[in-house]
C-alpha cells in the first residue's frame, strides 16, 4: 500500500516506522528543520520529502497520484484540513485520515472537507476510558468496520449462568458470534454443541452496541 504521511512529529514519525516495518511504501512530508533531522536519523532517506505540506507540487513529488492513503498529522488543524482537501478533491486519494489537534475543531473534519476519518487524541482517550469502564473485564482486541464491530475476549466467570450450557441454547445478542474458546491453553472452534466451562476464554465478534450484553452473559449471575 502507498501511504503519504504529512507532518512528522512524534505521531507521524512513529506511524511511518511502523508502516515501513510492515512492508508498506511510505513517504513522509515535512518542512520543520528539527523534525527533518530526526527523520533522517530514524527513517530511510528515500522516504523523506522536504517541503511545504500545502504545496501541491510538494505533494506531487511525494507521489500523491499513486497514494492509497494520505494521513495528515501536521501541528495545525488548518494545515491538516488543507492537506485533506487537496488530497481528496485535487488528487482523488481514496482514503484520507486527518487529526484534529484541538477537539473543538473536530466538527470540521468531515467528508465535505475531504476527511474520511477524523481523529482527535482526546476523543480516542475518552472513548477508551469509557469503554474499559463499561465493559468490565472484557478486552477489545481489534476494531472492525470503522469501529462498528470489535473482536473481544473475556473469561467466563465461575458464577456465570452460561456454564455447562450448549451454545445453541444460549440467547446470544443478535449481532454477536463466538469464534473461539481457549481452554487450558487449547483453542477450540465452537459449534452448537460446545459447552462453556468456568474460566474459558471466549473470543467473539460483536457489534459495539451489543458488547455490554455479551459481557453481562459471561460475568457472574447478578
Amino acid at each position: 500500500m502507498n501511504v503519504i504521511i504529512v507532518g512528522a512529529g512524534q505521531v507521524g514519525a512513529y506511524l511511518a516506522s511502523l508502516l515501513i516495518k510492515e512492508g508498506h511504501r511510505v513517504k513522509v512530508v515535512e518542512i520543520r528543520e528539527k523534525q527533518l533531522r530526526n527523520l533522517h536519523r530514524d527513517l530511510p532517506p528515500e522516504t523523506i520529502i522536504s517541503g511545504n505540506y500545502t504545496d501541491p507540487i510538494v505533494l506531487e513529488n511525494a507521489g500523491i497520484h499513486q497514494a492509497d492513503v494520505v494521513v495528515a498529522v501536521t501541528p495545525t488543524d488548518e494545515g491538516n484540513l488543507v492537506v485533506a482537501t487537496l488530497a481528496k478533491y485535487e488528487f482523488g486519494v481514496k482514503r484520507v485520515i486527518a487529526r484534529a489537534n484541538n477537539p473543538k475543531n473536530s466538527w470540521l473534519f468531515t467528508p465535505e472537507m475531504g476527511v474520511d476519518v477524523g481523529l482527535t487524541e482526546a476523543d480516542l482517550m475518552a472513548h477508551v476510558v469509557a469503554e474499559e469502564m463499561s465493559l468490565g473485564d472484557m478486552m477489545t482486541l481489534l476494531k472492525l468496520n470503522h469501529g462498528n464491530y470489535a473482536l473481544v475476549q473475556e473469561k467466563v466467570h465461575p458464577d456465570s449462568f452460561v456454564i455447562e450450557k450448549e451454545l445453541k441454547d444460549l440467547n446470544l445478542p443478535q449481532e454477536c458470534v463466538l469464534v473461539a474458546v481457549i481452554r487450558d491453553g487449547t483453542l477450540i472452534i465452537p459449534h452448537g454443541e460446545t459447552i462453556l466451562l468456568a474460566n474459558d476464554e471466549v473470543i467473539a465478534i460483536s457489534h459495539v452496541s451489543q458488547s455490554q450484553a455479551l459481557a453481562n452473559m459471561l460475568d457472574r449471575v447478578s
